[in-house]
């Protein structure tokens, strides 16, 4: 049989602890299928003693996690510590340098840094490999790389982020407002106790950034996603929603747009965004629900692809991670030249952001205002100067004589910077209790 691919494992929390079951339940599996057997052969973490579930006596221990990388019986690393910078890209690059292939699931880390690693593992002529930085054991990075290789994707988008989706359909399924379920997400361990990277869009902002690179080509380039979550998402916006055929789901949306601010033929760039949208019924993307992702890819021939499964915990993101050691057991580098992005990083293309004035969409406007006379007059009115065509308003009752009233408004199909000069005629207005929500409609 042939020799062993013999890997280190940083960190051992529930993803490495996941990865260690996966290869000892599934080790003859895993050898067949790869050739050869993936055998651990050093583990790292904070805390040796602690009681992880599984036994890590048998493995060399690093109290110094980047020490591994130069250990002469590690043939891989898995970094699975998480976080952009510090002790996790300082062992990606040494690594790398001490010519090791390297799997990690930090999206983090491949969105800030992905292309010096990648531009490094080309020279180095070895593997890194991050399918489990998106979507947790969806095979979306390969799906796009491989069975879609053959397509020019036209667009790109989906449901990147667990947390927020549990949130969203728990709201929906049970009309308890954002902050009753944000509680409920952490005490079932959907969200961490500090959940701001997951309910502020960043998360999702991540993985789009490595997909949009995969996707089209590009290098990536996370600032310039344009981010928002769903902390301002209340139980009567679920409802509205509801009533008016739609839910609201947080979808990252990527794709090159050959547009410039006027609307003429231009220069191609990259369009990207994260925020709350409401998601017709009859969409696929309305009926993901749970800790749920999805992942939509258009190509210009396979048509529409959809790739959806659970996009976080042990069992899952392990999955993903043990499939791409299975890779590197089998000699497969990964694309061009082992070029992790599927093409060389000198040979990917730097785009401008694209703007989104021009783009036409319908929206979902809602307003909290004053309860008196010449309110709707005065949202109507910015509206009509500001070439908005309004399709429905609707206006909630109140609770209290006096007290505020939410008043919500679709727009007809037209170019989002209407909205954007509506909102600033309203600006400052002595009417408006606070700043309103704005919701994209997603197409068809």
């Amino acid at each position: 049989m042939a020799e062993p691919l013999r890997i280190a494992l940083a960190g051992i929390g529930t993803v490495g602890a996941g990865v260690i079951r996966l290869i000892e339940t599934n080790g003859a599996l895993i050898t067949r299928r790869a050739g050869r057997p993936i055998a651990i052969t050093a583990v790292s973490a904070r805390d040796r003693g602690k009681d992880r579930g599984v036994d890590i006596s048998g493995y060399g221990w690093e109290d110094d996690m980047t020490a591994m990388a130069a250990r002469g019986d590690v043939d891989a690393v898995v970094e699975l510590v998480g976080g952009a910078d510090g002790p996790a890209l300082t062992l990606a690059r040494n690594a790398i340098a001490h010519g090791k292939s390297l799997v990690t699931a930090n999206k983090a880390m491949i969105a800030h840094h992905g292309l010096e690693l990648a531009a490094l593992s080309e020279q180095a002529r070895v593997a890194l490999k991050f399918e489990a930085a998106v979507a947790g054991g969806i095979p979306v990075i390969k799906g796009l790389r491989e069975g879609a290789a053959a397509n020019r994707i036209e667009r790109l988008y989906g449901i990147l982020n667990g947390t927020c989706n549990f949130i969203l359909s728990a709201m929906e399924d049970t009309g308890r407002d954002f902050a009753d379920v944000l509680a409920e997400a952490q005490a079932r361990g959907y969200a961490e106790a500090d959940p701001g990277f997951d309910i502020e869009g960043t998360d999702a902002a991540h993985k789009l950034a490595i997909l949009s690179a995969i996707a089209f080509g590009t290098r990536i380039d996370f600032a310039s996603v344009d981010t928002a979550g769903i902390t301002r998402i209340q139980a009567a916006d679920i409802a509205q929603a509801g009533t008016l055929g739609y839910v609201i789901r947080l979808i990252g949306i990527a794709e090159v747009d050959s547009f410039d601010e006027n609307g003429a033929g231009g220069t191609r760039r990259l369009f990207q965004r994260v925020q709350p949208h409401l998601v017709p019924c009859g969409h696929p993307l309305a009926h993901v629900d749970g800790a749920t992702n999805a992942v939509v890819a258009e190509g210009n021939f396979a048509g529409r692809l959809l790739f959806q499964g659970a996009g976080a915990g042990d069992g899952p993101t392990a999955s993903a991670v043990v499939a791409d050691l299975i890779d590197i057991a089998r000699g497969d580098l990964g694309g061009e030249a082992g070029a992790p992005f599927s093409i060389p990083v000198a040979e990917m293309e730097t785009m401008a952001p694209a703007p989104s004035g021009h783009r036409r969409s319908r929206a979902y406007i809602r307003f909290t205002v004053a309860d008196r006379p010449g309110v709707l007059a005065e949202i109507t009115a910015a509206m009509r100067d500001a070439g908005v065509s309004i399709e429905s308003l609707i206006q909630r009752g109140r609770a209290e004589e006096g007290g505020d009233v939410m008043v919500a408004i679709v727009t007809h199909d037209g170019p989002e910077v209407g909205v954007r000069r509506a909102l600033a005629l309203l600006e400052g207005s002595a009417s408006l209790s606070e700043a309103p929500l704005v919701m994209q409609i997603l197409g068809e």
